[in-house]
């Protein structure tokens, strides 16, 4: 079991200005392309006992940034996201697993352009602080790799020297800090 304090039950919602939701796909076989999304919104239903906890959480598609606009209208476009189509993703949780000390397992779905595949996040549970206003905050690292062609985005280009221009897996990367609700 964990060796800090869990979070006290209840809605814990994500602050989104102090939590980031990145990736990283390979670019040309061999460097990586690292992006965010600058726009979500999600809760922690922190439930007793703590495996019946509840994650949910929903993206903004268009808000994607990768630092070069020409390659973000392309990802925003029917090629990637589609978000004129589909205007969010979500993760919503399907339970809450102690791997060992503050290292969890919550498998949830994962929608991207209405295409709903199971992913499981490896998740550090990193504590409960107080900010210096005496506001407790919860802390969360978590990642997944997920096959983007899984969720229907198969566009790519060939190389002349081999392999494809765009990686067919996606490292998805979460920093999260939690407030409690009242």
């Amino acid at each position: 079991m964990s060796t800090v304090t869990l979070p006290r039950t209840g809605i814990w919602a994500i602050d989104p200005s102090h939590s980031s939701i990145e990736f990283v796909a390979k670019h040309l076989v061999v460097s990586k392309v690292r992006g965010r999304f600058a726009s979500f919104s999600g809760s922690v239903q922190v439930a007793e006992p703590i495996e019946a906890s509840e994650v949910d959480v929903t993206i903004e598609s268009a808000s994607i940034s990768t630092n070069d606009d020409d390659r973000d209208g392309h990802v925003r476009s029917g090629d990637f996201l589609d978000v004129e189509s589909f205007p969010a993703l979500s993760f919503r949780s399907t339970g809450v697993h102690n791997r060992s000390g503050d290292d969890w397992t919550i498998p949830g779905e994962l929608t991207i352009r209405d295409v709903t595949r199971a992913v499981a996040l490896d998740v550090e549970y990193l504590g409960v602080f107080n900010d210096p206003w005496g506001n407790p905050k919860a802390a969360f690292a978590a990642s997944a790799t997920i096959d983007r062609e899984e969720f229907g985005i198969t566009w790519n280009a060939a190389l002349e020297t081999g392999g494809v221009l765009v990686g067919k897996t996606v490292k998805i990367e979460l920093d999260v800090q939690l407030s409690p609700q009242a």
